[in-house]
């Protein structure tokens, strides 16, 4: 006979969103299960964002050895071993993991259940051989890497984010399919580490990213030495002597490209095809768990978060997602989730980042206005030798902020204040009026800001109306 546990609150996925959400129930009273199938802390900390920075990191110091001459140093090139730097990125883990260990959530009075968890009807959960009956369910069981059916491929070693960072010798040649945020930030980091990297996308690099920061990043790519194949379908893989060939169509011809080490990064998938949701009455697709603006699936005791919803696969969104469940599930608060100020930020080297409209959402509607500011105008980034890329602002008429997208050096610390400003319909006036310290990148923010009002302050009325007032005596 299986035991049963009853609890007011059982999540299932210990990754951001699972972990944010039990922490809050139980610090407020609640009593929390929580499973998890895998490792605490979920992709982000283990195979995700963690280890995919750190490694980013260890790129970036390379690369500004080789800087070295701009500030006038002497230039020394450092030794490179990726099994070194892949222990150091595995210490960067444990430092971070103790905060999301079974330890410290079950001193917060969190039951924690280390297993595969499956729905046996709507109101009870199965894990191992305990029965988990609960007042409501979260499902944040994030997402697991998209593997293509591509011929061949069963054959072939291969590595996703999951298994990239166990690498413990240097590549001699890295092709990597697939050139969304994971495939640009793991090519660039390792081309950066002096390791050859390819590079192939069916269609074109970053794709839901303003197509003219793309461009500048894409030459940067080629600079730095990668070699990157767009619009290339790749037909099929094969191992020749040792070695992983892919064969792919590009302008029309066949190429074959030979690496030591093959990386596959299409993109991610919802990891909730496991959970038997349909004996809880959840309804669900490869796009992840349905759910309303209160992230309730189908079974209004069942909310679903994060990348199990398919949307958008961030932590932070993951994060802001357990905040409206909690609102929900404890405070009974009928709190909705907004995306129209969701950033997103990918990490390559300089960093590319964004918040709400596009320039392609405005399909050249007239009352919008796209504004660009160069940072190598701005003092600070002159100062460090960090001026390529620039901010781009889309504002209507009136100077509401409406989207932003900034390609340059700590482009993701950039971008806070015009999440802040969008989400709180400011408008480009608070940024012209606001007193910002010299030097600093942040100075490029008020920058484009003025220049919006510039046109109306140095208008030929504005000229008449100074020379009229000169005639008032004060």
């Amino acid at each position: 006979m299986n035991n049963c546990l009853k609890v007011d609150l059982c999540v299932i996925g210990a990754g951001s969103g699972g972990l944010s959400v039990a922490a809050g129930a139980a610090q407020l009273g609640s009593k929390v299960a929580l499973i998890e199938a895998d490792k605490m802390g979920g992709d982000c900390l283990n195979y995700g964002c963690v280890p995919s920075k750190a490694l980013l990191a260890a790129a970036k110091n390379v690369l500004n050895f080789g800087r070295a001459y701009l500030y006038g140093l002497e230039n020394h090139e450092p030794d490179i071993n990726i099994a070194k730097i892949m222990e150091k990125i595995q210490g960067v883990i444990s430092n971070i993991a103790k905060h999301d260990s079974v330890e410290r959530f079950e001193k917060m009075g969190v039951k924690v259940i280390i297993g595969n968890g499956q729905f046996k009807d709507e109101f009870t959960l199965m894990v191992n051989d305990l029965l988990i009956q609960a007042d409501h369910f979260v499902i944040a069981t994030g997402s697991k890497p998209t593997i293509p059916p591509i011929p061949g491929l069963d054959t072939i070693p291969y590595y996703t984010n999951e298994t990239i960072f166990d690498l413990q010798q240097n590549p001699q040649h890295l092709i990597i399919i697939g050139a969304g945020p994971i495939g640009c930030e793991m090519a660039q980091a390792f081309s950066l580490l002096k390791i050859p990297v390819t590079l192939i996308e069916t269609y074109h690099m970053l794709p839901h990213d303003e197509p003219d920061l793309v461009k500048i990043l894409r030459r940067q790519f080629v600079c730095q030495g990668m070699v990157l194949y767009e619009n290339a379908k790749v037909q099929h893989l094969e191992l020749n002597n040792g070695a992983i060939e892919v064969i792919i169509e590009h302008n029309n011809k066949q190429q074959r490209i030979q690496g030591s080490h093959l990386m596959v990064a299409t993109g991610r998938k919802p990891n909730v095809a496991h959970l038997n949701l349909e004996a809880a009455k959840v309804e669900f697709s490869t796009k992840g768990v349905k759910v309303d603006n209160r992230l309730r699936s189908t079974n209004k005791r069942i909310y679903a978060i994060g990348d199990a919803i398919g949307s958008y696969q961030f932590t932070h969104v993951a994060n802001y997602h357990a905040g409206i469940v909690i609102r929900n599930i404890l405070f009974k608060l009928p709190a909705k989730a907004k995306n129209n100020a969701i950033p997103w930020v990918t990490y390559t080297i300089p960093e590319l980042a964004h918040v709400g409209l596009l320039s392609n959402d405005l399909k050249q509607n007239p009352k919008f206005k796209i504004l660009n500011f160069a940072l190598s105008e701005n003092d600070r980034a002159q100062t460090e030798h960090e001026t390529l890329g620039k901010i781009k602002v889309i504002t209507n008429h009136k100077g509401h902020i409406l989207g932003v997208s900034i390609l340059g050096h700590q482009a993701g610390e950039l971008l806070l204040p015009w999440v802040m400003a969008i989400n709180q319909k400011k408008s480009l006036s608070d940024f012209a009026n606001t007193i910002v310290p010299y030097p600093t990148l942040s100075e490029a923010s008020k920058s484009i800001a003025s220049q919006f009002y510039q046109p109306i302050l140095f208008s030929r009325w504005v000229k008449i109306l100074v020379k009229l007032l000169r005639w008032i005596k004060t």
